[in-house]
């Protein structure tokens, strides 16, 4: 079969090249510049040829493809038209496919969905490691078993070449809020941003931010998933937390991304090459409620011998392998091959993968074992945080008027007096323990709460305080028993003190929390109300 890669010098396209050949396909290596496309065809006896994907496509028609796959990128500047290369595709009866991993082209193709039907031939976007290789994942994972949540990384290691596309496209969304499916709302989130460790298998644990890629606006209704988290981290923690402050910057001014400043990012990453390793990897994971309770279940994927870069190449290759397999029609590339497909496509790298499952036990049912019981089922409801939960309600508070108070209000950003305001609460597990983020009518602050020996903790930034966790008279209740700063003990008298309960009334969960300041004991916040599960 003749496969015209256009891109094909490009860093996931020369991937697909070798491998396309390697099966046997006579490969044309197509982009606007002779000379590399010369030199890339050279390598693999592939065929090279000159063509704009915007420009006169006559060269490329001359070359009789059976299929042709769109690697070059990035597909955020498709420019007005973003499917015009596809719709002209269609319009030879060619079957066209693109790596896209930009949401808006990958989810959008279906416009194109009759005229590909009418002509005969299939149009894929997203045929890369997502949505192609997530999706044959995840519905392998659920198998047959209703989903809750499915949170997938990407973590290369930092020896990985790197491509002026794949930069771009990061910088482009990099500071960008976008919509993540949260316990069935739409929530938004600032891309880049929300770092979380990942296990990826052999050892290796890195972290991920959280960035926007296709399964956020296709995942929740294939699977009938309530919550869809993305997240891809580079191996160097310099190179992380530059992004991050990079995220944190744009995320205020909105600033464009001009052409220098990808340029100058390349030029940087290029230079830390040498540093790090060539071991990457990729996780999914699903988590369900199954008969033996809830389960979450992972699938992860290393490839070591610095090639994780073919990985967004093997659906492509497994798709053109058995291209009758395929139906007619234009769409992403949600489950258009089985997890198993990949697995063969990948047979000839160095790539091993793995299937585990975990045993989900709640944070506060962990830390309170039998006395969990002991508790109204509306408590013990709210804390069965098995994925991202949100409960929304109503609520009031009370702030401090004293210098003092005032001070460790705004240190902590609690809300400002109110009566009688919308309040969402947010709780998400997180590296072992829970994120707690609370919304009183736009006034945010969040904490994250954790198991450390037998204890559990509560922190602020740079506080974190022990909390003497206990079930009394049927309520659950926070008494502050120490804390700290950083790593620096705070003495008995600097702690603040706090009198919060959560507890049952009228067959609702509620809470009241009342915050005194250290030193004078005067009040910093008050806040209660009640709240129920979002959308139960």
């Amino acid at each position: 079969m003749r496969i015209v890669v256009l891109g094909g010098y490009g860093v996931f396209g020369a991937k697909l090249v070798d491998l396309l050949t390697r099966d046997g396909h006579d490969v044309v290596v197509a982009g606007r510049s002779l000379e590399k496309a010369t030199q890339l065809a050279a390598q693999f006896g592939a065929t090279p040829l000159v063509v704009d994907r915007a420009g006169d496509l006559a060269p490329l028609w001359a070359a009789t493809p059976d299929a042709v796959v769109d690697a070059a990128g990035p597909f955020h500047a498709y420019g007005d038209d973003p499917y015009a290369f596809a719709r002209a595709c269609i319009a030879q009866g060619v079957h066209y496919l693109d790596l896209a991993d930009d949401p808006a082209f990958c989810a959008g193709i279906t416009a194109l969905d009759a005229e590909a039907k009418a002509a005969g031939v299939f149009a894929l976007s997203g045929v890369s490691s997502v949505p192609a290789i997530s999706s044959a994942a995840v519905a392998a994972l659920a198998d047959g078993a209703q989903i809750d949540t499915i949170s997938t990384a990407i973590l290369p290691g930092n020896r990985a070449p790197r491509g002026r596309s794949v930069v771009a496209s990061i910088l482009h969304q990099c500071g960008v809020d976008f919509d993540v499916p949260i316990d069935g709302a739409k929530v938004p989130m600032r891309s880049w941003s929300r770092p979380a460790k990942f296990d990826i298998g052999q050892g290796i644990v890195r972290p991920g931010w959280m960035i926007e890629v296709p399964d956020h606006r296709l995942f929740a209704d294939a699977f009938g998933a309530r919550s869809v988290l993305f997240r891809a981290g580079l191996e160097l923690g310099v190179m992380n937390w530059a992004l991050a402050l990079f995220s944190w910057l744009r995320g205020f001014w909105r600033f464009p991304i001009p052409g220098w400043l990808v340029s100058l990012l390349l030029w940087f990453a290029k230079l830390l090459y040498g540093f790090g390793t060539d071991e990457g990897g990729m996780s999914v994971a699903v988590t369900v409620q199954t008969d033996d309770g809830w389960k979450r279940r992972i699938w992860r994927l290393v490839a070591t011998d610095g090639e994780g870069p073919f990985i967004p190449a093997v659906a492509a290759r497994v798709v053109l392998r058995d291209i009758d397999a395929i139906p007619q029609g234009a769409r992403p590339a949600v489950t258009i091959v089985p997890i198993d497909a990949i697995a063969q496509g990948m047979s000839d790298l160095a790539v091993t993968t793995e299937r585990v499952t975990e045993d989900i036990h709640p944070l506060f049912a962990r830390h309170l074992k039998a006395d969990y019981e002991m508790l109204p089922a509306q408590v013990r409801d709210l804390h069965d945080v098995y994925g991202p939960r949100r409960w929304v309600g109503r609520g009031s508070v009370t702030r401090g008027k004293s210098v003092l108070s005032r001070l460790f209000g705004a240190l902590f950003r609690f809300p400002a007096d109110a009566a009688d305001i919308p309040v969402t609460v947010t709780m998400t597990p997180f590296n072992g323990g829970e994120r707690w983020e609370r919304d009183f009518d736009g006034q945010k602050f969040r904490s994250y709460l954790r198991q450390h020996k037998d204890t559990l903790t509560e922190r602020f930034g740079p506080f974190t305080f022990t909390l003497g966790l206990h079930v009394a008279d049927g309520q659950l209740h926070f008494p502050v028993t120490a804390g700290r700063i950083g790593p620096i003990p705070l003495p008995g008298f600097a702690l603040p003190k706090s009198v919060s309960r959560e507890y049952e009334k009228d067959g609702r969960f509620h809470f009241d929390v009342a915050l005194h300041a250290p030193f004078t004991g005067a009040p910093v916040v008050h806040y209660r109300g009640w709240l129920a599960r979002d959308g139960a």
